[in-house]
């Protein structure tokens, strides 16, 4: 069951490796990320990104649109686009060329290098590898109803020590059109779960997620 930080990620695509490599597993990061945010960004040049209030920084190249709600601890990396009315609820830490959709929202987030959440999405105590994509309308579930524990499900069971966790996404996964990924979702590099699913547990890298009880490994030539 390769849920682990090395399984999932290319951390040289992110400000948050120092972070990252100081776990095993994603979602022990998520305690951190505020406090990680208000450290490094003290030591982002200021030729390069605009500091708002105490704990917001800004490239200076990023695009943010003038209806943002903007709460920090939070980075905003080189080239990202920021669309109209999204809300940023702090403890996000944006990557370079990244895009934050209209009506999108974040909170305790690491989004790599090259996400894209562009349309209505809700990403909460979750982190998306580089070049992932959530399809429009698609969530993270980072609360159970029952607002127990949170325990990732595969082969094996582990237990996160957090009632709050949404879904660890590996580099280029995609994620289909109003999906909901439930809480203590992992899914695997190169993987895409199809539209309008309900995912729940482990998907491994290189699958297709068309439903529960059907995830099927990729063709080589995909």
């Amino acid at each position: 069951m390769k849920v682990k930080v090395s399984d999932l990620y290319d951390l040289n695509e992110s400000l948050a490796k120092e972070l990252l490599e100081s776990v095993t597993y994603p979602w022990e990061a998520l305690a951190g990320i505020g406090e990680f945010i208000e450290k490094i960004g003290k030591t982002l040049p200021e030729k390069e990104y605009k500091r708002l209030g105490e704990n917001i920084w800004i490239s200076k190249s990023a695009t943010v649109a003038p209806t943002v709600s903007l709460c920090g601890p939070l980075i905003i990396g080189p080239d990202t686009e920021v669309r109209q009315g999204a809300f940023i609820r702090g403890n996000a830490l944006v990557g370079a060329n990244c895009v934050v959709g209209n009506s999108t929202e974040l909170k305790n987030v690491i989004l790599f290098n090259h996400v894209q959440v562009p349309h209505y999405n809700y990403v909460g105590d979750s982190i998306l590898g580089a070049y992932a994509h959530m399809g429009a309308g698609s969530v993270t579930s980072n609360v159970k109803s029952d607002k127990t524990e949170v325990v990732i499900k595969g082969k094996e069971q582990i237990p996160t020590g957090r009632k709050k966790v949404g879904a660890m996404l590996g580099d280029h996964v995609e994620v289909g059109c109003n999906s909901v990924l439930n809480p203590g979702t992992v899914v695997g590099r190169n993987s895409n779960i199809y539209p309008l699913s309900m995912v729940r547990g482990v998907v491994p890298e290189n699958h297709i997620y068309k439903s529960k009880d059907e995830i099927v490994k990729k063709d080589e030539k995909q």
